[in-house]
């Protein structure tokens, strides 16, 4: 499938959903290497040390980023083939207000019906990087907005539903549990659902350094996993920093 998106689209995003933080950063590094020319030579080498510490954690940050968005094979969805899905059916993409998936997934499946949830609520869902995203990115044309205590389908009625770097925007723990209870209501017993998201782990801890606390740990999704009642089939890596979860209602191992 050929790519929509453009060259370094994903490593350009996170400075722009972030950029207080790269402001930030290149502030602090700018004023310490100006307090040098005050410094005596033990107090630069303190500074210096600073600076590396802020500037090379940043930069391995961007460079991972770049690898998992711009240079994997994330975007080319071709890590779904080994899921085994029907081509056909209701394929239902959910996220929190940033969609970069939809396009893709209507371009791979053009024989499903695809429909696409928005559950972003500007009262639960914080995040200022996610609001700066909604600002930039028009939604998926047909895309519903919905709230995460419930879908508009009927009980077992939806083949596959995609969480595409969307579920962990849920801060509370109760509310994604609800959450996963309702898409557990609807997916059919032959049904998938298919969870991407960075874990709060080592390779996570070293790629991003204190970033990674936006992101849930395994534990804790294997906690919403089972409180939610969905069975977790298997967990694919697509690179070391991303992680695949495949879950299907209890009991059922499709």
């Amino acid at each position: 499938m050929e790519s929509v998106r453009k060259p370094f689209q994903g490593v350009t995003n996170i400075i722009r959903f972030n950029w207080h933080f790269y402001v930030m950063s290149v502030g602090l590094v700018l004023l310490l290497l100006l307090s040098n020319i005050y410094l005596n030579s033990q107090f630069r080498l303190y500074s210096n040390l600073l600076c590396i510490l802020v500037v090379v954690p940043t930069v391995i940050s961007l460079l991972v980023s770049a690898y998992v968005y711009d240079f994997s094979n994330l975007y080319t969805l071709n890590w779904i083939d080994k899921l085994g899905m029907e081509p056909g059916g209701i394929k239902v993409n959910i996220n929190a207000g940033f969609d970069e998936t939809s396009v893709l997934l209507a371009a791979k499946y053009p024989d499903c019906k695809l429909q696409v949830f928005d559950f972003y609520d500007a009262e639960k869902h914080t995040e200022i990087s996610i609001e700066r995203a909604r600002k930039s990115y028009p939604p998926y044309a047909g895309t519903t907005k919905i709230s995460t205590a419930s879908l508009p389908f009927s009980d077992n009625t939806v083949d596959t539903i995609f969480l595409i770097f969307a579920a962990h925007e849920i801060r509370h723990d109760e509310e994604r549990i609800v959450f996963f209870k309702e898409l557990n209501r609807c997916l059919k017993p032959s049904g998938k659902i298919i969870v991407t998201e960075h874990l709060r782990d080592w390779s996570n801890f070293l790629a991003y350094n204190i970033g990674f606390f936006h992101f849930l740990s395994k534990t804790s999704w294997l906690k919403t996993f089972a409180n939610a009642g969905v069975t977790l089939v298997t967990e694919n890596k697509i690179t070391p920093f991303i992680s695949t979860f495949i879950l299907t209602k209890n009991g059922t191992t499709h």
